[in-house]
């Protein structure tokens, strides 16, 4: 069998054989969704009680110190299986889905969540998982284990973005090259501000990669740029990076009323908001989806000025 099959096999085992998934999994069946439509897209909003793990994980320095990491070998059930894919990552079944098909993707050793040196594996990963969204959640924004480089993955059609990407980037999109296998597309659709690579050639998808990374890295001053990406994989890649300026908006430290319990991550940008609070579910408005995006989005000055940053680098892809 090829991954995408013993992926879906290693699934399909788990839900009857790891109780702990499985009745999460079943759960899924009666999540409740609410659909806000945008001039061109939607932005859905799930209510999943099992994911307030992952919405109110602590991920600082000190609260990291003082738990086992839950991707650790030795620190998993014992009902988790895997597959490997090499000899550096696992594929492991996430306990607190969101998608139907749902997957942690861990690498073997106990390393940081840092992108730059995974990012041709997270393409590997994407091209042998075709029916799978492969996602990358930044340490600061999203990712529930900080301590642990992974990536995840669920299956495609979840997200509004996909089924909304074409009319997106017609409406939306500023096109930066457009070449034979090769075209960059910078996009502001009103709440969201990101970049899409659109290539079948690896090396090209990661020097422009690299090149917008240290841009990031440069502005943000911090230790691992904040970034969410998506991949998608037919005949080539379609990947999406989402600079992020916050992690997580005022909404989510307010006490009473104008607590929204919602710590946006890839899913989230990828227009399905996660809420694990049935009152932030029935209370949430378009208003406040606008509010919180502008928070946590790449300002347009950042985005500008990244824009400008890429097109130097463009200009040798043109000669």
């Amino acid at each position: 069998m090829n991954y995408q099959e013993r992926a879906d096999a290693l699934f399909e085992d788990q839900k009857s054989s790891w109780p702990q998934l499985g009745t999460n999994w079943e759960q899924l069946g009666a999540a409740r969704v609410r659909k806000f439509d945008f001039d061109g897209f939607t932005i859905q909003v799930q209510y999943n009680p099992k994911r307030i793990v992952s919405s109110t994980a602590k991920v600082d320095k000190e609260s990291i110190e003082n738990r086992k990491c839950f991707l650790c070998t030795q620190n998993r059930p014992p009902e988790e299986k895997n597959v490997w894919f090499g000899e550096d990552y696992e594929i492991l079944c996430n306990p607190f889905p969101i998608f139907k098909e749902h997957f942690t993707i861990a690498k073997a050793d106990h390393t940081p969540q840092e992108i730059e040196h995974e990012f041709l594996r997270f393409l590997d990963l994407s091209r042998e998982l075709p029916d799978l969204v492969m996602f990358y959640n930044a340490p600061s924004c999203g990712a529930s284990a900080p301590d642990h480089m992974h990536f995840q993955a669920g299956n495609r059609g979840f997200m509004p973005l996909e089924d909304d990407l074409g009319v997106i980037k017609q409406k939306y999109g500023n096109s930066l090259l457009h070449l034979p296998g090769l075209a960059v597309t910078a996009i502001e659709d009103g709440l969201r501000r990101f970049v899409l690579l659109e290539s079948n050639e690896r090396a090209a998808l990661n020097d422009l990669f690299q090149h917008l990374l240290a841009f990031v890295r440069e502005l943000q001053q911090g230790e691992e740029p904040m970034i969410n990406m998506l991949s998608y994989y037919r005949a080539g890649w379609q990947i999406l990076i989402f600079p992020r300026d916050k992690h997580r908006p005022w909404q989510y430290f307010e006490e009473g009323e104008k607590n929204i319990l919602l710590s946006p991550a890839s899913v989230d940008m990828g227009g399905m908001l996660i809420t694990p609070l049935e009152k932030d579910f029935n209370k949430i408005t378009r208003e406040e989806i606008e509010d919180i995006f502008s928070q946590i989005s790449f300002s347009e000055r950042n985005f500008a000025r990244m824009i400008g940053h890429l097109n130097d680098k463009l200009q040798s892809y043109e000669v």
